[in-house]
């Protein structure tokens, strides 16, 4: 998955909680993300692009810590 943007990722599928990890350190939680986008996400070999598309701007985010 290298991505200039996001280091590693996780979805929490009982709280449809999508965490990123950017490169920065910066971690958020992007809340009432459904599966099926997360899996959309795994498939696609540009992971920012889809964040940036997809998903940022769609679902309220809290940034949680640094890494």
């Amino acid at each position: 998955m290298p991505s200039s943007v996001i280091a590693r990722y996780h979805y929490d599928p009982a709280r449809q909680i999508l965490t990123i990890v950017y490169q920065s350190g910066m971690v958020y939680n992007y809340l009432d993300v459904p599966e099926s986008v997360y899996a959309a996400m795994k498939k696609v070999k540009s992971k920012g692009t889809f964040l940036n598309k997809e998903i940022k701007g769609k679902y309220e985010f809290k940034q949680v810590e640094s890494s």
